[in-house]
């Protein structure tokens, strides 16, 4: 059976996106999807009538950037054009695998509730707006999307978690994307001494968004321990060991973590534990 993004469920459409190599084909279907008049009538946690082919690129990506072991990208001043536009291809392409990253949480998961699906939906959306927002903002300082050479940690992470939900919730919304919440105050002050406000404008609405994004890991997470019968902080502290996370790493953005949903009693044991 032929199918059109048009017919398919929530989980089948984030399939069909995830695939998708060229970026702007990409942020087109998720763009087209989401914004349907009946997208809220869809069937969120149906059945895959469609599965990934062997053949088919997962994440769908384009050939640039090269991927490098992050020890092995370079690093740059954004005092210099050049080092300035190598820290926005870095923030642009953290915000292309964040699109990867929402659409692989719908696809990949079954039988979760639907509120769960519309959730992740929400952000792949988001995230292609600040794609493109950061992409556009790279082409006006004269570069491309693909022109700097770029690391995979946070797909690697995915991979890690692709059979356990509860671990995806921690450590990649959780963990991974919090920390951009605590780095991106830093990284708008050096853009703003460097005279790119219209990156720390970007950065405004990112964080913005991405306190909604760490909310929604966060309120996961919490459902499914109490699904698995967990304890939440306790849990939260082997999965971090079990899958080798990114240590975290103060000073921490604490406002904005209260904001996404970090109990008193976390952050504390957060910066105990930094």
């Amino acid at each position: 059976m032929q199918h059109t993004i048009s017919s398919m469920n929530l989980r089948e459409a984030a399939l069909h996106a995830l695939c998708i190599c060229t970026p702007a084909e990409k942020s087109n279907a998720v763009i087209s999807y989401y914004t349907q008049t009946d997208f809220q009538q869809r069937v969120s946690g149906a059945e895959l009538s469609i599965t990934p082919s062997a053949s088919a690129p997962m994440p769908g990506r384009p050939d640039l950037p090269r991927l490098l072991p992050p020890k092995d990208v370079p690093r740059r001043s954004p005092n210099t054009p050049q080092g300035r536009a190598a820290l926005i291809h870095a923030l642009t392409h953290i915000e292309f695998n964040a699109i990867n990253l929402a659409l692989d949480a719908v696809w990949r998961f079954p039988d979760m509730p639907e509120p769960y699906y519309r959730d992740w939906w929400q952000v792949a959306y988001e995230e292609v707006l600040h794609f493109n927002l950061m992409r556009e903002h790279l082409e006006q300082l004269g570069y491309h999307y693909g022109d700097f050479d770029a690391h995979d940690g946070l797909w690697n992470m995915v991979e890690k978690t692709s059979t356990d939900l509860c671990a995806r919730m921690a450590l990649i919304p959780r963990t991974m994307e919090a920390r951009g919440l605590d780095v991106t105050p830093g990284i708008q002050e050096k853009l703003r001494q460097v005279g790119d406000h219209n990156a720390v404008a970007i950065l405004d609405i990112i964080i913005r968004d991405e306190i909604g994004h760490v909310t929604f890991g966060n309120r996961w997470y919490h459902w499914l321990c109490g699904q698995q019968g967990f304890d939440p902080q306790t849990h939260y502290a082997s999965l971090l060991e079990q899958y080798h996370a990114p240590r975290i790493k103060p000073p921490l953005n604490e406002a904005a973590r209260h904001k996404a949903g970090f109990t008193a009693q976390e952050l504390a044991a957060l910066n105990t534990s930094s």
